[in-house]
């Protein structure tokens, strides 16, 4: 572990920037809640995960020995009509919801690839612990905090908030008496003592699909159940970060508090993170309001919202010029921006490379150049240490490739510059570019190699849509492909193309 830098993480349980402590010296467990895989991982997942990539990716670099944990939900849990996601699902795929599950989650696991975000240490899915769902709900019942009704099993908020004073809300910043208000539960509401009660365990319906036995009914756990189960599982009763997208603060995040709180009397994560929304064009983004952009439909430019379609590298340095908390805003302007960020970026970097240090004549005495840039790299490492602000690092970044290029033009003289400050330079900046932020280099140079690049993409998506067997997206590409003079072949040693 780097013991020089002092890491600071924004508490959402404090409200505060607080130094960040693990539990175990040189060790971090961190959870994140996955998606849900009944249907495609949308752009605000990706920012959520990309996000947590490069927490991931720092505490790394810190030294920190991290144990990753980011579940699978493959449980359906009720949408506001009272249906079960999963079952949902596979309606309209017209698949057994296992087949759902598994066609997005490789769909899912294919767009982290594409976005070149590190797998997570363990990836638990949420039918594989159905065994500690159920111990956990025996545990909250035998503290006091849950009561079977009907065959369902329910949290008792308002006993918990009484023997809890200020505990419950304190997560998501509201008052208990608004939080009764706003519960989503949609069990019938005279089978619970209050209505703030939320269901740890429910009693299956004649329609509902995905069920298992219990001691109270067979039935389906609660929503937030699934990731106190497995989070404790993985990390033990208490853990040092967990994170997730801002929408989750409330009802989830708040109730998987109260059920490890209700089960062992322990706090479940000592830090909270919270990723904040995309908007596209100043709007929330909305499938009823026709509002929205696929990942997809953002990398080809087959959409209304956008004038051309954008690499993955280019959309994931647009995620890093601004800070996680931060709401981004997904426009033209801004993604041509960032496109040029990227580009500029990597540029720097090869200049970089190219410098050669200069030891003959060298006194050993230090620059104004090199302490103006060994402060630039003090810069990025102190963004990366005030909650991983990765906008101020890559300031810091971009003012030092000012400096490369003005050596290499020769408009600073290279003994300027320090051979083992040069080492330094080189190291740092591809530590922050690959490790770091995680973005790699993309075909570049003429028309062909831009041609190569937005063709691998392109083919990785209709592998991944062949993969799910949506053969009717795998065939749009094709035939999008075949109208402008661009023939694709599948043989037996994979896939080919040519231009007509």
């Amino acid at each position: 572990m780097n013991t020089e830098r002092t890491l600071k993480l924004y508490n959402s349980l404090s409200g505060e920037k607080e130094v960040f402590q693990p539990l175990v010296p040189g060790l971090v467990g961190m959870y994140v809640c996955g998606p849900t895989v009944y249907s495609d991982v949308h752009l605000g997942n990706c920012r959520t995960f990309v996000s947590f990539d490069i927490i991931y990716r720092y505490l790394l670099n810190l030294h920190y020995k991290v144990r990753y944990v980011r579940n699978i939900t493959d449980v359906g849990h009720l949408t506001d009509d009272g249906e079960d996601r999963m079952a949902k699902g596979s309606k309209v795929a017209q698949l057994e919801p296992m087949e759902v599950a598994q066609k997005y989650t490789v769909g899912f696991h294919e767009m982290m690839r594409i976005f070149n975000t590190l797998p997570p240490s363990i990836e638990p899915r949420a039918t594989g612990h159905i065994p500690e769902q159920i111990d956990l709900v025996q545990a909250i019942i035998d503290r006091g905090y849950g009561y079977e009704s009907n065959g369902s099993v329910y949290f008792d908020v308002m006993k918990f908030n009484t023997e809890n004073p200020g505990k419950y809300g304190k997560l998501s910043g509201r008052i208990i008496d608004e939080l009764f208000t706003e519960t989503r539960e949609l069990k019938n509401q005279e089978e619970k003592k209050h209505p703030a009660d939320f269901a740890i365990w429910m009693k299956a319906r004649p329609q509902d699909i995905m069920v298992w036995k219990s001691p109270w009914s067979t039935g389906f756990p609660g929503w937030h159940l699934e990731c106190s189960a497995m989070s404790t599982k993985y990390l033990g009763q208490t853990f040092d970060i967990h994170g997730g997208g801002n929408d989750l603060k409330f009802p989830h995040h708040e109730n998987e508090v109260a059920q490890s709180e209700g089960s062992c009397g322990h706090a479940p994560a000592n830090y909270w993170l919270h990723t904040n929304m995309l908007l596209l064009n100043g709007k929330k983004m909305s499938k009823s309001d026709g509002n929205t952009i696929t990942p997809e439909q953002l990398f080809l430019g087959e959409s209304e919202h956008i004038e051309k379609g954008y690499t993955p590298m280019a959309l994931r340095f647009f995620m890093l010029q601004a800070h996680y908390r931060s709401p981004l805003d997904i426009t033209d302007h801004g993604l041509e921006s960032a496109e040029k960020g990227f580009r500029r970026l990597m540029d720097n970097y090869k200049v970089l490379e190219s410098l050669t240090p200069h030891t003959e004549d060298f006194d050993g005495s230090e620059s104004a150049t090199d302490r103006a840039l060994l402060d630039l790299i003090e810069a990025a490492y102190s963004g990366m240490d005030d909650d991983f602000n990765t906008a101020v690092a890559l300031a810091a970044l971009n003012e030092m490739g000012g400096y490369f290029h003005k050596i290499a033009n020769k408009q600073l003289d290279a003994k300027e510059l320090a051979p083992w400050v040069l080492e330094r330079l080189k190291t740092v900046y591809h530590n922050f570019i690959f490790e770091i932020f995680g973005l790699k280099e993309e075909a570049d140079g003429g028309s062909d190699g831009t041609v190569d690049g937005l063709m691998s993409l392109i083919l990785d998506i209709r592998a991944n849509a062949r993969a799910q067997k949506d053969f009717g997206m795998s065939d749009k590409i094709r035939d999008a492909l075949a109208e402008v003079g661009i023939a694709v072949k599948d043989g037996k040693e994979g896939v080919s193309w040519a231009k007509g």
